[in-house]
């Protein structure tokens, strides 16, 4: 039986690098974005390297648009193994000259997106009763930084939906968890005022281990990872 992962926003940065690593474990990965001719990149990429991926356009944002990426996946690979919402955007700017459509759109794709995503996979996930749903957060989940009022609070947000998804999961085979990268080289740091400390790849390991190596027992664990 194939070994599924569903990962978000993997065109490039960190979702591009996890995407790769768990190809690399040898499962067969639904590359998700919002334009299908740049996950087809990753994938022709991914399938040069001898592994397996078939790319989707899927906007997380919008809940139509999961649910028919999700039934092509699960009619056509079925059940995931492994759920990675790492889709992500940012906008940055002070609360007082933050437009309403800004703030919607960050909470949309980074908030409601993994929750369209969780809500699309978790009961063929738990039917299966083998997963792991892991949510790629940031350190701003739990601190805050000036002109970052929508990305801060998006990604608590995401720290609190796992955190009630994980009691939800217990005793079922599926686990959830998050990991809280600080400083990563990708585009999304640019602007930021903040060095990289280190590389998409560094992430990717731990997005890696959490979806496949950590024991049961990590089910609702935020992982920080700060760089060497």
């Amino acid at each position: 039986m194939n070994e599924i992962a569903v990962v978000t926003g993997a065109s490039r940065g960190i979702g591009r690098a996890a995407a790769e690593a768990l190809a690399r474990r040898g499962l067969l990965v639904a590359l998700w974005g919002r334009a299908e001719a740049d996950v087809a990149r990753v994938a022709a990429e991914i399938e040069r390297e001898g592994g397996r991926a078939v790319a989707m356009a899927c906007d997380v944002s919008d809940a139509g648009a999961v649910e028919r990426a999700a039934h092509r996946v699960l009619h056509e690979l079925g059940a995931p193994r492994v759920l990675v919402n790492n889709a992500g955007v940012v906008t940055r700017a002070l609360v007082e000259d933050t437009t309403e459509l800004a703030w919607d759109h960050v909470i949309d794709v980074n908030l409601k997106g993994p929750f369209l995503v969780t809500r699309a996979f978790v009961a063929a996930m738990k039917e299966r009763a083998r997963g792991r749903i892991v949510h790629v957060a940031s350190i701003s989940a739990t601190l805050g930084t000036p002109r970052l009022s929508a990305y801060c609070a998006s990604k608590w947000g995401v720290l609190g939906l796992m955190k009630a998804l994980a009691e939800e999961l217990r005793g079922t085979g599926v686990q959830t968890l998050a990991v809280l990268p600080g400083s990563v080289d990708t585009d999304m740091l640019k602007g930021s005022g903040f060095a990289a400390q280190m590389t998409a790849e560094d992430v990717a390991r731990t997005i890696a281990w959490a979806a496949l190596d950590a024991p049961d027992a990590a089910n609702g664990s935020a992982i920080e990872v700060f760089g060497p």
